[in-house]
């Protein structure tokens, strides 16, 4: 995932001119971040000084006083917020006959300087399109785009992509960093080919960067081939061509864990800040954050389309009729409702296809009628028993006889004593009690902890759903215990069951519209009495809602983002997916309810399939949402990987994916793959020799990938190599991962520790492998402590 694989293929002086790059680059940034101290100290002191003294009434001075405010904060706040990643970007167009191009710096705002001249361009601006859209097949007159990476306000890492080589001198050239420095380097290579294989890959991105905004794009690349950074290419393109789609319904990014996310921020900084909502599979439901893994059997079971089933099952199981019917102790009577009618009850309230949630208030509703009628009936008995021995007395009054007589063919309930009795039923606790165990208000999070706690319930919804025993019995868990990535799709699927009762929230909505109705009224008017805009600079000007909108107790509004992040229903305008191939059916689900549409990008290699409940093909995923309608992109060239490192994994990929192809690599430098039969103990040395490697000030990555039976062992022997797939441990000189761990990342050296048992313990453990053999970019040493496996043995020579 890194771009650090230029390292490897750096002519003689690059490292100085890299650093020669920086430095100018700093400079520029220093001038950046002094003007943007300049505006900020000016927006602070326009905020403690307020509107200027002037005529009018008080209740326009009021006015005017609160918009000159808001305006100052609003400046002073954004300028704030860009403190981090003010600069991420430059272009350097074509030069002309007349002179050398211009060059525009892309930001997160505008700056000018004193003259007013342009400094750097906000990345909504129509100068700035270039930057985003410029691809390969379509450079417009775009030479050269760079990416810059601060941290804080240091320039700490460029990347170029060049469209127009030739058009650079050669201390340009010399001068290109990350990506352009390979590219550059494979296209003045001495033959035709590596022209050709330029051009390919530039063509093979640049198709999938232009694909139409419509349907679903699967692209399919193995390692090395781009496919990652041609798909965020693509959401900046798609951003910007169809701005007025994507602005209001916002741009969905799936990625596999943290480090991805980060990734997008390093490769396309500031991109959709309010549009765009970055998020992993464990984080797809509003309010869970998920990243523990279910064991693979376990992941299977989860991951299957037969869990919609079982949570329906499940959902349906706490909706009950009691065969018996219903009895509740209430005010001295024991009220009751007959099985027959609890279960009309119920079968009414599902028969109105909408929500468990919803149902309930219909079945709530009924039940509190039947209870109301059976005490109605009960009170009516208890006042006929002395009437009753009157009448066998022979003492009834005429009078009396007669008045019972008329009221007998009248309800024992009117309209309202009917609303004050369920109210009054409703307020008992018993009754209460009583109805919710009957159909419960339920979380999804409540559906599914239940669920996996109670064995006789799960059996009931497993059975339901075509699951057999043992499949139930992989579910099981006790109550309390934390939720796994697996979990989110199906806590997803029970929200979409059950829904919320919504009602309350809906009058409050309606009530909050009438009053902001009547704010807007009112703004209007004083704006109209105060003489309109005229005393507003037009710069400024704010329509009647904006004034109600800013004085209202409502808070900030919130942006695009923010509001889809917190609402499960949300119709995002295009969705992208990474490692793609890891999602399983029940995910799938999870991703397609979030966009109606159907506008996906979908990223990934089949042949990388690792988990057990991820994609065989695109086809079982996708064709049951869109059938015979998605369309493929290939990037089949690896520019990345060595060539001899490349031979060694296509072997494995042939023996466990004999119908998946690998990618051509065109890279054919640096030393072969060694294997080196050594104890987990000796591990210490070889990765001292590894680091020695990328010699002195180098800033080499070196991942020691390992089977998870010897990760702890692992650990133990290089405690000072960081852990985990974590940004911060990425940024160490080496990191221990496991095969999962790795995927999407890439390292200059790569040390897979214990082959064999990669490969036998998981079911996917032939694609684990191979994921560990693609990471490097420069150097791979596999270590073994017994026989090398035999898909191995025939392409390493033991060292």
């Amino acid at each position: 995932m890194g771009l650090r694989q230029a390292r490897s293929v750096k002519p003689a002086g690059a490292e100085a001119a890299r650093q020669a790059a920086v430095r100018a680059e700093q400079e520029y940034m220093t001038r950046l971040y002094g003007r943007l101290d300049e505006e900020r100290s000016s927006a602070e002191a326009a905020l403690r000084q307020g509107p200027a003294a002037g005529g009018g009434s008080v209740l326009q001075a009021r006015v005017e006083s609160a918009v000159v405010t808001e305006e100052a904060a609003r400046r002073l706040a954004r300028l704030n917020g860009v403190e981090e990643g003010l600069c991420f970007g430059r272009v350097d167009h074509v030069a002309g006959a007349d002179g050398p191009g211009d060059t525009f710096y892309i930001g997160r705002i505008g700056l000018r300087d004193a003259d007013h001249e342009p400094m750097l361009i906000d990345w909504r601006a129509a100068a700035a399109r270039p930057f985003y859209t410029a691809s390969p097949g379509a450079p417009g007159t775009v030479a050269r785009r760079r990416h810059l990476h601060l941290r804080h306000r240091e320039v700490v890492r460029l990347d170029d992509e060049v469209f127009d080589l030739e058009g650079l001198d050669e201390a340009e050239r010399s001068g290109l960093v990350g990506e352009a420095a390979l590219l550059a380097t494979l296209r003045r290579g001495r033959t035709g080919r590596m022209s050709d294989v330029v051009a390919t890959i530039q063509e093979e991105q640049d198709q999938v960067i232009r694909s139409a905004l419509q349907g679903v794009l699967v692209v399919q690349g193995g390692p090395g081939t781009g496919k990652t950074v041609a798909a965020l290419h693509r959401a900046a393109y798609l951003l910007y061509t169809h701005r007025d789609v994507l602005e209001r319904r916002g741009v969905l990014i799936v990625g596999p864990n943290a480090t991805f996310l980060r990734y997008i921020e390093q490769v396309l900084p500031g991109l959709g800040e309010t549009d765009v909502v970055l998020a992993t599979v464990g984080e797809l439901h509003p309010g869970l954050k998920a990243t523990a893994a279910d064991e693979p059997a376990v992941a299977v079971v989860k991951g299957s389309a037969r869990m919609a089933g079982l949570i329906e099952a499940a959902v349906a199981d706490r909706q009950c009729a009691p065969p018996d019917g219903l009895r509740v102790e209430y005010d001295g009577l024991t009220l009751r409702v007959d099985a027959e009618r609890c279960a009309a009850i119920r079968d009414g309230a599902r028969g109105l296809r909408v929500p468990h949630n919803v149902q309930r208030r219909r079945f709530v509703h009924d039940l509190l009628e039947a209870l109301a009628h059976d005490r109605a009936e009960q009170y009516d008995r208890i006042m006929d028993e002395p009437l009753d021995e009157l009448t066998r007395s022979g003492q009834m009054p005429r009078w009396l006889q007669e008045l019972i007589d008329e009221s007998a063919d009248e309800p024992l309930l009117d309209e309202t004593d009917l609303r004050l009795a369920k109210e009054a039923l409703w307020q008992d606790p018993a009754v209460r009690r009583a109805v919710d165990a009957l159909w419960p208000e339920l979380t999804p999070e409540r559906l599914l902890s239940d669920l996996y706690a109670d064995p006789e319930r799960l059996d009931r919804a497993a059975a339901g759903a075509g699951l057999d025993p043992a499949e139930a019995a992989l579910l099981r868990r006790p109550a309390g215990a934390p939720w796994t990535v697996s979990d989110v799709p199906l806590i997803d699927e029970a929200a979409e069951l059950l829904g919320e009762d919504d009602s309350a929230e809906r009058a409050r909505r309606r009530a909050a519209d009438a009053a902001r109705a009547e704010e807007v009224r009112y703004a209007a008017e004083v704006m109209e009495t105060t003489g309109g805009t005229d005393m507003i600079p037009i710069g400024d000007l704010i329509s009647a809602s904006e004034l109600a909108e800013r004085h209202g107790d409502g808070g900030p509004p919130l942006t695009t983002a923010q509001r889809a992040m917190a609402d499960r229903q949300w119709a995002y305008g295009h969705v992208i997916v990474d490692e793609a191939q890891e999602l399983s059916e029940m995910a799938w689900r999870a991703v397609m309810r979030r966009v109606p549409t159907r506008s996906l990008t979908v990223v990934g290699d089949i042949a990388q399939t690792g988990s057990a409940a991820g994609a065989a093909s695109w086809g079982q995923m996708l064709d049951r949402y869109v059938p015979g309608r998605w369309r493929e992109q290939r990037l089949m060239v690896n520019y990345r990987t060595p060539a001899a490192i490349m031979r060694v994994a296509s072997e494995v990929l042939a023996a466990v994916a004999p119908d998946q192809t690998p990618p051509v690599s065109v890279r054919d430098d640096g030393p072969p793959p060694r294997a080196v039969e050594l104890p987990v103990d000796g591990l210490p040395g070889l990765v001292a020799e590894e680091l020695a490697g990328f010699g002195d000030g180098a800033e080499g990555r070196l991942a020691v990938i390992t089977s998870a039976a010897r990760h702890a062992r692992v650990r133990a022997v290089l405690p000072g190599a960081a852990v985990g797939a974590t940004p911060e441990a990425l940024d160490s000189p080496s990191v221990v991962l496991t095969a999962e761990e790795a995927k999407g990342l890439e390292f200059d050296s790569v040390i897979v520790v214990d082959p064999a048992g990669v490969l036998t313990e998981s079911p996917k453990g032939g694609q684990d492998l191979y994921v560990a053999l693609t990471r490097p970019t420069r150097r791979l040493t596999i270590v073994h402590d017994g026989d090398l496996p035999p898909l191995l043995s025939g392409s390493l020579a033991g060292g």
